[in-house]
């Protein structure tokens, strides 16, 4: 059986699409005659923690650990406002305070490409030894952070090894870069490192078609589009007796559907009926501005929010909504993001209204699949009428999803597509 070393932040207790993506792959591996071995961090920072993920943690894997110091670790509890999420090292506020600027700043310019580089020397130094010892011939990073792929890199001009890079969001053209508040220096020392790492990898594994042929055009290494998955099995359950609308996840200021929360405020007051069913549910961080349009709308009496949810409530929720919420920023830098809890909105079985960019591959996905509704311009009538019509298949007791083809976005079929990439020789 191949050996193959994982190195990667996020593990459980971690909670995340980040975390289940290379924790799915761990558990299907060996299915394909590779043997995972897993290096994490001993002591992280993380911002979610899902404990009930750790049961997912199989006997069989070997875990490697080095300790971390994390010097922006400390920030977080500068700030103790509701609506603050922190996500891969960036705070987001609606109004960010003068220290967080400074604070933004400083982890942009000075810790490059992020608060965990202070890993990559020690892990470099640890891994190698197992490296020699054990024969292990591939290596898998996986980031964000993207400094553990300067692991790979060190890794990779010291032994004769295949490197694989596995982006589960892209570097320099993702959303957050731009709030880092890069000097010109710095924003040139990211796009070299981002360079050196797509050309220096052997092959390299992206989340969405759009971040591929992004780094088509920086490299002409292997690239493969491996999307996030679902894995636990379809179990029909009784559909919630109101007209459920759920969102999953953080909602905060830039995916704030504005025009959504105007379609039902519309809704509510022209139909008696629509009015006595809604029940709009958040489970996750929510932003002070969704709340306040919200507010405005005078739709905080069908509103509940859940809070932050485990993995197994979250399959609940979504397997007993009415309807599964799916947003997006709209801007060009997000049209390849592909949520995680997308593939498992899928295996829900329940109709998905996705609002986003136009071009977005999340809502191509979900026409693709016949799963639900993508509105792009987001105009109010478009969305009255999506929701009139699902509202009165819901009062009939005939709301239901057909949707097609969503095998392929299991985790093992998912993950066979990887362990053929590796295995697999250019010529």
């Amino acid at each position: 059986m191949r050996k193959v070393l994982v190195i990667t932040y996020y593990w459980p207790p971690a909670g995340g699409p980040g975390v289940q993506r290379w924790l799915k792959f761990v558990k299907y591996l060996p299915d394909f005659d590779i043997e995972p071995w897993v290096y994490i961090p001993e002591n992280p920072t993380y911002p979610i923690i899902d404990e009930n993920l750790g049961k997912e943690v199989y006997e069989e894997i070997k875990i490697l650990k080095q300790p971390i110091k994390e010097p922006y670790a400390w920030a977080g509890l500068l700030s103790k406002k509701k609506t603050k999420t922190i996500s891969s090292g960036i705070i987001q506020e609606k109004d960010p305070s003068v220290l967080e600027k400074l604070l933004l700043w400083v982890r942009g310019n000075f810790f490059i490409p992020d608060a965990r580089k202070l890993w990559v020397k020690p892990s470099l130094k640890f891994l190698s030894k197992i490296i020699e010892e054990e024969n292990i011939d591939t290596i898998i990073t996986t980031g964000p952070p993207h400094s553990v792929h300067l692991i790979g890199l060190g890794l990779k001009k010291k032994f004769s090894l295949q490197w694989i890079t596995d982006f589960r969001d892209p570097w320099t053209s993702i959303g957050y870069h731009k709030k880092l508040r890069l000097t010109s220096a710095s924003q040139k020392k990211h796009e070299r490192m981002e360079l050196e790492v797509l050309n220096n990898a052997d092959k390299i594994v992206v989340t969405s078609n759009t971040t591929k042929e992004e780094f088509g055009q920086l490299t002409n290494k292997p690239i493969k589009t491996i999307t996030n998955g679902f894995d636990d099995a379809y179990v029909a359950k009784e559909s919630d007796s109101e007209f459920t609308i759920s969102h999953i996840g953080s909602l905060l200021t830039g995916r704030n559907p504005r025009v959504l929360w105007e379609a039902l405020k519309e809704l509510v007051n022209e139909n008696e009926s629509f009015r006595k069913s809604l029940q709009i549910q958040l489970a996750g961080v929510v932003g002070e501005e969704v709340l306040e349009s919200i507010r405005e709308n005078q739709l905080e009496p069908y509103v509940s929010s859940l809070g932050y949810l485990s993995h197994d409530q979250v399959l609940e929720v979504q397997q007993k909504s009415q309807v599964l919420l799916l947003l997006e920023i709209d801007s060009e830098e997000t049209k390849g993001i592909i949520p995680g809890k997308l593939f498992e909105y899928l295996n829900a079985r329940r109709p998905i209204l996705a609002v986003g960019p136009e071009g977005w591959e999340a809502g191509q996905i979900v026409e693709a699949s016949k799963a639900g509704v993508f509105c792009a311009k987001k105009t109010k009538s478009e969305l009255k009428n999506v929701l009139l019509d699902w509202f009165g298949a819901y009062q009939n007791g005939s709301l239901t999803c057909h949707s097609k083809g969503i095998e392929q976005y299991h985790r093992r079929e998912l993950t066979q597509q990887l362990a053929n990439f590796i295995s697999w020789e250019s010529s």
